[in-house]
């Protein structure tokens, strides 16, 4: 009359209750509750002691590197002796530029290794391609509140990888972008009073009126006033 199962490795096993079968039948909460909730003292809220490292919002993905995961961009990283490259799925000129051009952008303000090279190589290998000003043109007008927050960055390399940025879509795009480059043009001014960014931001400013041409000048001057055109 005993319940004890004798399983082959000789563990004796006891067949379930009818509580336990229904419990493991019944799905588990995502977090589950403690039966007796406490309450948590107003001096929780203060006490680093609390937070917990491995909660949800420290584990929470960004959206770049969940689309990385799936897939959703078409490269990948290979590490070389020397320096790593991208290899591509397909011809990067048959890859969509909306919206892996986009997302790209978006990967710039990455901090985390290997997010930050995919994205800063993607985005300069994309804009290489033959047909790239038709593909990127229309885009403008989402490609430059996405570089607009790399530039507006607390990270120096975010900032660094959004001006590199800013300056290759300028090479593709032309005076196309001088409609949108008022927006841009703030974080360079206020980075432009660092003296480790001002040679660099400088050389950045001259290639847009390089490439935008006589009209870039004036956009420049109206929110930068010292700028000195080439």
């Amino acid at each position: 009359g005993s319940n004890v199962l004798i399983m082959s490795s000789g563990i004796q096993l006891k067949p379930k209750t009818e509580v336990q079968k229904s419990e493991a039948s019944s799905p588990l909460p995502c977090s589950p509750e403690p039966a007796i909730k406490l309450q948590p003292k107003p001096s929780d809220k203060l006490n680093p002691k609390t937070i917990d490292p491995f909660g949800a919002h420290s584990r929470a993905t960004s959206a770049f590197a969940a689309i990385y995961a799936k897939g959703g961009i078409p490269c990948r990283l290979v590490h070389g002796s020397v320096k790593h490259r991208l290899q591509w799925e397909c011809l990067p000129q048959t890859v969509p530029f909306d919206p892996v051009l986009v997302t790209l952008a978006e990967g710039l303000r990455e901090t985390k290794h290997p997010y930050t090279f995919v994205s800063k190589e993607g985005f300069k290998e994309l804009l290489m391609v033959e047909d790239a000003t038709e593909k990127t043109v229309p885009l403008l007008p989402r490609l430059v509140p996405v570089l607009k927050a790399a530039l507006g960055h607390s990270d120096d390399e975010v900032f660094g990888r959004g001006l590199d940025g800013l300056v290759q879509l300028s090479a593709v795009v032309g005076p196309s972008l001088n409609d949108h480059l008022k927006h841009l043009l703030t974080s360079l001014s206020r980075r432009l009073m660092e003296k480790k960014f001002r040679e660099r931001i400088t050389d950045a400013l001259q290639k847009l009126e390089q490439y935008g041409g006589k009209a870039t000048v004036a956009i420049i001057k109206s929110k930068i006033p010292t700028y000195c055109s080439i």
